[in-house]
């Protein structure tokens, strides 16, 4: 597609965005409108609407009678079709698939239904992306794109409906692998890569796909952040043999999946000792790591992947293998339940991103969650809201916050997402919002409930405090609640790169005392009330793990099922026997809390 098209179907995307968000309000209803119209006879909605016809008082009765629910409502529906029942328990439309949703941010994971148009909507969010990331960063029509991708081997419902990711869905529908040869879509990956089920396979063939055309890419990215920091892990591991079959011209025996192989091989072409000896020079010349995503792509513009979350943690590490000097770019919200919305301004400062929701994705609906003071309270975490509460798209208020609820055309009704957003602005009509956390508490002991926000903040608040400026990373962590003697305590799991400088000393047993105490003195007032007042908490205990244990933990994650290196996300409160015993094996130290944290009634 030469430059003039290109501009033009972008020019053609952003008008459409325009119209979408002029008009939000308008839109939402006509979803909504649809939404019923066409899943009107099922029996989900006849549970509430009883067997009258659809009429004008449609959408009136939906709102004052369908609840809010979660996925315990819905789940035995889902369940119902995925044994072979018609897909008309919930949906007008047949399913085609069901999504697997993660299970690592929120416990178990879950079945989501999906429809053929499902793909059409998430195409769409696509489509828009480039369109809006070239205002900002033009001339990407000029270069490759190295993004690492992956699927995981999908599996049948008892009825042989294919179970899978939402992205390897996408990777394997003829939207993707028929997506237009334009220069927005010229990655450097193989599509056979790209599609190989065997991760270790994937990930060798996309970053030895990236170094042969290092030259030409002028981005790069994951989807999450996490899945680029395990990207460049395996990096570390394996530069020696890219630069081996790089100079000789020939792939690593280990890569055995022949589809994946054919596409290396016509990549590689004839032997390159000169790049070689470039790559080698990169990579094991330098006294450490940081900078090395530039040194190796000197061309690139921008890193793309998800920092918003649970994922910020990682932004202190991206900064530091890019040297600060690439802008990281989270462009858009979505989950296996439904696509919600773009980031307007890409170029802006992680810790500001927020996402314009798109009303043609689903009907939108939010729960108030305000505290004292235009707080953020997430009391009665299960217990449904009034349904009078619920406040539609076009009417929430800047600097509140919400737990957004979604109603889809394949069969979610008022279905709670689960996130927490705060609306930081408006584009046209249509609200804008800042991801703030999912709604669950993640540790409890006592009367003490820490939710996975204020765990993430008070844990990156040490680490950058007492890690970072003696020249250390906190890596990754999770927790858990020990409550295998009395009181029970916080236990934090961290995996520490104290290598990241050269002669840098070790961290000390001092330090990681205090991280402890700062940790505990950054929760909320009910922990620090149950440490010091009631003494039904005992001290925090920070366990050290040895390096590569949160990648041991990602590989146990993936085997059992649910997410894919793509979604995979880290817990960040750990349940699962297998994976404590995991986290056990591999601990190399461990530090308690010295003292009681401060504590005022």
């Amino acid at each position: 597609m030469d430059g003039k098209k290109l501009e033009y179907k972008g020019a053609r995307a952003l008008k459409e965005l325009e119209r979408l968000t002029t008009k939000a309000g308008e839109v939402q209803q006509e979803i909504l409108r649809k939404i019923l119209e066409q899943n009107w006879d099922t029996e989900y909605l006849k549970k509430y609407l009883g067997d009258s016809s659809i009429s004008s008082k449609s959408v009136t009765q939906f709102k004052s009678r369908v609840p809010a629910i979660g996925y315990k409502e819905i789940g035995p529906y889902i369940v119902r079709i995925a044994n072979g029942e018609d897909s008309n328990l919930i949906t007008g439309h047949p399913i085609i698939e069901m999504l697997c949703s993660s299970g690592t941010s929120a416990g178990e994971p879950k079945l989501m239904p999906s429809i053929a148009e499902d793909l059409d909507r998430r195409t769409f969010v696509y489509n828009l992306i480039m369109p809006i990331v070239n205002q900002h960063v033009p001339g990407l029509d000029e270069g490759k794109a190295m993004y690492l991708y992956f699927v995981k081997s999908e599996t049948s419902t008892p009825c042989g409906m294919a179970a899978r990711t939402v992205l390897t869905s996408y990777y394997k529908s003829s939207h993707f692998k028929h997506r237009p040869h334009d220069p927005y879509n010229d990655f450097t990956s193989p599509d056979a890569a790209i599609l190989c089920n065997d991760s270790h396979q994937s990930m060798y063939c996309q970053l030895l796909a990236g170094l042969i055309h290092r030259r030409q890419v002028l981005r790069l990215g994951a989807v999450f952040a996490s899945a680029l920091l395990r990207a460049i892990s395996f990096l570390e591991r394996h530069w020696r043999d890219f630069c081996r079959d790089i100079r000789a011209g020939d792939l690593d025996p280990a890569v055995s999946d022949p589809a994946c192989r054919s596409a290396l091989l016509r990549l590689l072409g004839p032997p390159d000792p000169d790049a070689a000896a470039e790559i080698e020079g990169i990579c094991g010349g330098a006294a450490s790591w940081r900078g090395i995503v530039c040194k190796l792509w000197p061309n690139a513009k921008y890193i793309e992947a998800v920092v918003t979350g649970s994922m910020s943690q990682y932004v202190t590490a991206l900064r530091y293998y890019s040297d600060g000097r690439l802008p990281l770019v989270c462009t858009m919200y979505a989950s296996s339940e439904c696509y919600f919305g773009v980031n307007m301004k890409p170029l802006c400062d992680p810790s500001e991103v927020s996402f314009t929701l798109l009303p043609n994705m689903g009907y939108f609906e939010f729960i108030p969650l305000a505290g004292d003071n235009g707080s953020l309270s997430m009391e009665d975490d299960e217990a449904a809201p009034p349904l009078t509460d619920l406040v539609e798209l076009v009417d929430v208020k800047l600097g509140c916050y919400y737990e957004l609820v979604v109603t889809t055309f394949s069969g979610l009704y008022r279905y709670r997402i689960g996130d927490v957003l705060q609306v930081t602005g408006f584009h046209n009509e249509a609200p804008q919002f800042r991801f703030i956390c999912r709604r669950n508490v993640v540790l409890s002991i006592d009367n003490d409930k820490t939710n996975e926000e204020d765990l993430h903040r008070s844990i990156t608040a040490a680490a950058s405090r007492l890690l970072e400026p003696r020249h250390a990373l906190l890596v990754e962590y999770t927790s858990y609640a020990d409550t295998s003697s009395i009181p029970g305590h916080y236990v934090i799991y961290w995996e520490i790169n104290d290598a990241i400088q050269l002669h840098a000393p070790p961290i000390s047993a001092d330090v990681l005392r205090e991280c402890c105490i700062t940790i505990e003195e950054g929760l909320d007032y009910v922990y620090r009330r149950c440490r010091t007042n009631d003494r039904s908490v005992g001290p925090l205990e920070i366990r050290v793990v040895k390096p590569g244990t949160f990648e041991k933990l990602m590989d146990l994650f993936i085997a059992q099922g649910g997410a894919s290196i793509n979604q995979y996300k880290t817990p960040r409160c750990v349940k699962s026997k297998p994976a404590l015993k995991l986290l056990n094996a591999n601990v190399s130290d461990c530090y308690f809390s010295p003292r009681d944290p401060a504590w005022h009634a």
